[in-house]
């Protein structure tokens, strides 16, 4: 075992895939103390162990599974782990997160992280078991989706459904699908970059992990179960979550303008109050599938008890899903929400990029782009379920010409296709989606801007919203306002990259002064706000230099035409966020302490953060 440290189990099990070897490396009390965990970590072996000329489908290219020093601790929602490496869909860093089970049982299980190295000449599985990593054929699971490829791995290990956690990719993952998930513990994804793409490329089918018997040194048990209890206190208080799921806040975002509706065409959808969490949980059965230590219990499995998918099993789809496969596709069936995203998760696909790209599909099908044949006979009519549930599995398995031409996202699909088409795509410049919402209006601008400006591959400061106030800094005052919107998001950068270094799921921990005192009483290294937030901004600094060494151009931190468009009519109609967008990005680089011209972080800026090493000049 490595050195005991408060909150770590003290190492990291790295793997060779090509040549089978399987070591372990010791994490010291001044690398935890630098990059905490989580995203900290993953952000580290990138910029160490990546070089600039190494593609995402390199042996050479490391996939790096993460937990952090709360992850299997009492702390409810102690179960998330994230997922770093050079993704697809930007050619640059991405990191992800997912809750469920194995951020704690990789913990439990003695590592505080896995990282991948080369490519398997065959199909594999890795098991993590009673302290060590054991790698296992896997031939007999190509082809599976991502549920069914749990299913087999437990019934061949003997395995309880609590046993263990298994994580997998589905077909989207093995044919290369740009945006693939890796999906487990019945429907919980790390799904952004192209995370799942990269796990096919290293013939990596599932990874395993037992529920061991390891603890979790805890520093001060007593402080932290109280703070724990501060947290799930703040987590009722945030909104509805706890009662109706994420998809509690449908309806008003519908209202405010902010969901996506038929592409970015419309900001109205008068249905939506038969589409929100309230009517699916009070119309549907419903029973809690809590993630490991979760008070919170929003995960549910959902049963259709009406209409066409009447009967029809699966996991309650979050908000995000809600709106991927409602509004922003074009249909009003809330069932058939529930078998999209039970489809979605067992292909191994981000929802969000696949709805982005449908719904673009969608509206070029309209306006005549394409014809059935280059769907290959599918009415891709607005609200079309059947249609895009087939295209779905077509995408996964890059069959015909627009599943193959989708499974490249939507950003390379639209410049391939050219002339009008291309100027309906939303994306962000740097080549992935936004999350599911119209941010153009609800008071989403600092989520938009975010977006394009983030190192992570996705939003890096906003979530839920953005919340300054609960740092102590002026609150938003007016969500169309151009210099504030820059300035909470420069200001707030830190705290949520932080909350992703800590294996814990913001739900159950939306606050970051409980949470802090949380993650204090199991380090017992009595951290402030400030330090927490420039333990972020090291990661994100980290991620930044790892971009431009691998050909990011701070130019392409803008949304896509359509993306950042002025919405034709509802809440924010005539609204234009474009108008003095590179004001906002240079004043947004300046407090970040980045160049405010070219975004490339400055000196003093990389010698605060402890950065020198990793300086673009430097070595």
């Amino acid at each position: 075992m490595g050195e005991r440290l408060n909150g770590y189990m003290g190492r990291l099990a790295e793997v060779n895939l090509s040549s089978g070897c399987v070591k372990e490396d010791i994490l010291d009390e001044a690398t935890v103390k630098k990059w905490v965990g989580g995203a900290g970590l993953g952000a580290k072996i990138l910029l160490e162990e990546v070089p600039p000329g190494i593609e995402w489908d390199s042996p050479e290219n490391r996939l790096v599974f993460t937990a952090g020093p709360l992850a299997g601790t009492m702390m409810f929602g102690s179960g998330t782990f994230n997922v770093a490496t050079k993704g697809p869909m930007t050619n640059l860093a991405g990191v992800s997160q997912a809750n469920g089970y194995f951020g704690a049982y990789l913990r439990l299980s003695g590592f505080d992280g896995l990282v991948l190295r080369g490519r398997s000449e065959e199909w594999v599985t890795l098991w993590i078991h009673d302290g060590r990593v054991e790698i296992r054929p896997a031939a007999g699971l190509l082809g599976l989706d991502a549920w069914e490829t749990e299913d087999a791995v437990r019934a061949e290990l003997g395995a309880g459904e609590r046993d263990v956690s298994v994580f997998a990719i589905g077909p989207a993952g093995e044919h290369g699908v740009r945006y693939a998930a890796i999906v487990g513990d019945r429907g919980h994804v790390a799904s952004k970059n192209g995370v799942g793409a990269v796990m096919g490329a290293k013939r990596v089918k599932a990874i395993v992990v037992s529920r061991g018997s390891f603890e979790v040194p805890v520093y001060d048990p007593h402080a932290l179960r109280l703070a724990n209890l501060e947290c799930f206190e703040a987590a009722k208080a945030f909104g509805t979550t706890w009662k109706w799921g994420t998809g509690g806040g449908f309806s008003n975002l519908a209202r405010s303008g902010a969901l996506p509706v038929k592409n970015y065409t419309t900001s109205l959808y008068p249905e939506h109050e038969s589409m929100n969490g309230q009517t699916l949980r009070t119309k549907f059965e419903v029973r809690s599938m809590p993630c490991f230590r979760c008070a919170i219990s929003h995960v549910k499995e959902v049963t259709v008890t009406e209409g066409p998918y009447a009967g029809f099993t699966g996991e309650e789809p979050e908000y995000e899903q809600l709106a991927a496969w409602g509004p922003q596709i074009g249909n009003t069936d809330l069932g058939a929400t529930v078998m999209l995203t039970r489809e979605v998760d067992r292909l191994g696909l981000d929802c969000n990029e696949a709805s982005w790209a449908i719904g673009w599909a969608m509206e070029c099908f309209e306006k005549g782009v394409f014809t059935l044949s280059e769907t290959d006979g599918l009415d891709l009519s607005w609200g079309s379920v059947e249609s895009v549930r087939t295209l779905l599995g077509r995408i996964a398995r890059r069959e015909g010409f627009l599943g193959g031409l989708l499974a490249e996202g939507v950003m390379r699909a639209s410049r391939k296709v050219g002339g009008a088409a291309e100027q309906w795509a939303i994306y962000t410049m740097k080549g992935y989606t936004p999350r599911g919402h119209d941010h153009r209006g609800g008071g989403r601008w600092p989520e938009l801007f975010d977006t394009c400006v983030s190192d992570t591959g996705t939003i890096q400061a906003a979530w839920s919203g953005i919340h300054p106030q609960f740092v102590d800094q002026p609150p938003l005052e007016d969500v169309f306002d151009h210099a504030e919107v820059s300035r909470v998001v420069g200001d707030f950068a830190g705290y949520r990259t932080f909350d992703d270094c800590l294996g814990i799921c913001r739900l159950a921990a939306p606050h970051p002064k409980p949470l802090l005192a949380c993650f204090n009483a199991v380090t017992g290294w009595d951290w402030t706000l400030r330090d927490a937030r420039e333990a972020g901004l090291r990661v994100i600094t980290a991620l930044r230099l790892f971009n431009l060494r691998h050909g990011h151009d701070p130019k392409n931190e803008r949304p896509s035409a359509r993306y950042g468009s002025v919405p034709v009519d509802g809440p924010a109609e005539g609204r234009d966020i474009m108008s003095r967008w590179e004001e906002m990005r240079s004043d947004y680089y300046r407090r970040m302490g980045f160049d405010p011209k070219t975004g490339i972080p400055t000196a003093e800026t990389l010698k605060r953060l402890g950065l020198e090493a990793y300086a673009p000049n430097a070595g």
